[in-house]
């Protein structure tokens, strides 16, 4: 990952342009790229949140998931308060992680450790929340909530982390590239060039999608009748 500070430079109103664009480029890949796996939706906004945070530390990560959760809510969103809880919660827990994590160790094996924490805090919280929220809003015993973990919420859930991690890391350095040439983020000291970690990292990246995409049509192609 390339060394940009949350205090590069960068002056408050870069920030807020900045933060503008990914929000708006988050909210898009989660209104084209959406779709439902049962009750669940599936979609790619965390990578654009994901990519702020690492931009600018977990405090924006955090705020950007607030204010797409918040779009989401008010205009394509058919599941009300519980669909903007658990939003909220997903992306907001997987960006503060990786920001967290990448703020104190900004280096090529510090973004990776930053992606996993991500991807494992983000589906720790969203099993916890399943459990405790989910029951009450579609009217079920939590029992039936429990034996949904292993054929849908985990699976799902770890296909989503893990497929918007990797979308995010092979994404962040032509996005952040992008904008140093437009001057909207000061230009800092690259943590890895065009060489060998890269080229893994990549194939790594399109490894865990290829892979994710599998479960997803194949491990959870179920049907869960009582919450439709």
């Amino acid at each position: 990952m390339h060394n940009v500070n949350s205090n590069n430079g960068d002056s408050a109103t870069k920030k807020l342009v900045v933060s503008a664009m990914f929000c708006a480029m988050a909210y898009v890949a989660m209104f084209v790229f959406r779709f439902k796996v049962s009750f669940l939706t599936f979609d790619f906004k965390d990578v654009f949140i994901s990519i702020l945070s690492l931009l600018y530390g977990p405090a924006y990560g955090v705020m950007s998931a607030a204010v797409v959760a918040l779009l989401e809510l008010v205009t394509v969103s058919d599941t009300g308060w519980y669909g903007l809880v658990m939003n909220f919660l997903s992306s907001g827990t997987f960006a503060l992680a990786i920001g967290l994590v990448y703020k104190h160790k900004r280096t090529f094996y510090g973004a990776i450790l930053a992606v996993v924490t991500g991807v494992v805090s983000m589906v720790t919280v969203m099993m916890l929340a399943n459990l405790f929220i989910t029951p009450f809003y579609m009217g079920v015993v939590r029992t039936a909530v429990i034996n949904l973990i292993p054929s849908l919420l985990l699976p799902f859930n770890l296909c989503k982390g893990v497929m918007n991690a990797a979308v995010m890391l092979l994404l962040y350095k032509p996005v952040v590239s992008l904008l140093r040439k437009t001057k909207l983020v000061k230009t800092g000291n690259s943590q890895y060039g065009a060489d060998m970690k890269t080229v893994i990292l990549m194939i790594f990246s399109v490894l865990f999608i290829i892979l994710s995409l599998v479960v997803i049509f194949i491990v959870l192609d179920g049907n869960y009748d009582f919450f439709r």
